[in-house]
């Protein structure tokens, strides 16, 4: 009782501070927490990346709205996605500023079909690795331009390269949904901006560059659009100071502290995959570790940040040696069992998207992390319970406003 009162008052001071209009449908963040329509929003969320490449075919997005249906059946509400795709097979971006309409009508429909569902999207604007073309595509694109170019990295300082990206971002945020007719920006449905899938320099320990490119974009992008959230990507990987609590060598040019404190950044991201970074490790020492980097994350977020938290990938995949379900499902159940304990706080875990969900006949989507829901009820039973706790919480900060407005 006494935890729920001081959530009333800090609720009451909130609602005071600044009323908060129910047809207010952008998703914002006051202190640690994410609100919506005027109650602080914890959500259970997944990542799908593929939607739009499924969704670029008229013929394929039945897989879209099955996947789509089959969230929401579950009561997840936040999906993240790829809104890059740079040269390559059936690209979004044939070359810089050059796109391919087929693939954004693609994305058009992903936006439009999340809204049928309720579920809010954060699009991620480009890759740190070769897939889907990435940073690498970008020093290409460059150098094919006459600049001379040696690295990937160099995808974070040249003044062309950084100009094509800012071009891809002023591009899609001021797209125009041919479905719905909104624009991108204006898309409530649209929960944030990512600035790039898992940004690593290594070339730069130091993580200055790194920090500047994030500077430099977070406020480029703001000024285009203040109205939806930004994030940056991140890992969580710790720079000078807390780098004991890495689980590699923190030679990737990241600062998970600096770098969400960044001017512009509203909330920090964390992925953990300890199978990959822990490999060979006994799998009591790879869930030990991941207790330990959903924690500490939950802390520094709390009391440095002080900013929401999201743990935006997550999983265990069965093509790892000495994987069993068993584990995974502990995986599982030690990232919400932390979410929820600090959401039910009032603090700033706010949700956990999964990687990756899939929907039957995807087989080639398929990379050991995946989860179909119609052939594992245990670890959907595991989501569902999530869903269905953090939706419990936001009915509760829906009560508590109600009552308060019904006094006057």
């Amino acid at each position: 009782m006494k935890a729920w009162g001081l959530i009333l008052l800090v609720f009451l001071l909130n609602l005071q501070e600044k009323p908060v209009k129910a047809e207010d449908g952008f998703i914002t963040t006051k202190g640690v927490q994410f609100w919506l329509n005027g109650i602080p929003f914890y959500s259970n969320g997944f990542n799908a990346y593929w939607l739009m490449y499924e969704a670029s075919d008229p013929s394929q997005r039945h897989k879209v709205s099955a996947v789509f249906q089959q969230a929401s059946n579950h009561g997840l509400c936040i999906v993240r996605t790829w809104a890059f795709s740079d040269a390559g097979y059936r690209p979004l971006q044939y070359s810089p500023g050059s796109y391919n309409e087929q693939m954004f009508q693609g994305l058009d429909f992903v936006l439009s079909e999340a809204k049928k569902y309720e579920i809010k999207v954060v699009l991620s604007l480009v890759n740190n690795y070769d897939e889907y073309g990435g940073k690498k595509q970008y020093v290409e694109w460059a150098k094919s331009k006459g600049q001379s170019l040696s690295s990937k990295d160099d995808f974070f300082t040249n003044p062309v390269v950084k100009g094509f990206y800012k071009n891809h971002i002023k591009t899609v945020l001021t797209r125009v949904n041919s479905i719905t007719g909104v624009g991108y920006k204006d898309d409530t449905t649209i929960m944030a901006w990512e600035l790039m899938n898992e940004p690593r320099c290594p070339s730069d320990p130091s993580g200055k560059v790194l920090q500047d490119w994030i500077s430099e974009m977070a406020s480029y992008l703001k000024s285009i659009d203040a109205n939806h959230l930004l994030e940056v990507g991140l890992e969580g990987f710790y720079g000078d100071g807390k780098k004991q609590y890495n689980p590699n060598t923190g030679k990737e040019g990241t600062n998970f502290i600096a770098n969400n404190q960044v001017p512009g950044v509203d909330f920090a991201t964390v992925h953990s995959y300890p199978d990959q970074w822990l490999n060979g490790s006994p799998c009591e020492v790879q869930l030990s570790f991941h207790q330990q980097w959903v924690q500490q994350h939950i802390l520094d977020s709390l009391n440095i940040l002080k900013k929401p938290v999201i743990f935006a990938e997550f999983g265990k995949s069965y093509k790892v040696s000495g994987y069993t379900s068993s584990d995974r499902n502990q995986l599982y159940n030690i990232t919400y069992s932390s979410i929820y304990s600090s959401a039910s706080r009032g603090g700033p875990a706010a949700g956990g998207l999964f990687w990756h969900l899939l929907t039957m006949g995807m087989d080639n989507f398929r990379d050991g992390y995946e989860i179909v829901f119609k052939e594992e009820s245990y670890i959907a039973g595991i989501i569902s319970e999530q869903s269905q706790k953090l939706s419990g919480l936001r009915k509760k900060y829906a009560q508590l406003r109600d009552t308060e407005k019904n006094k006057y």
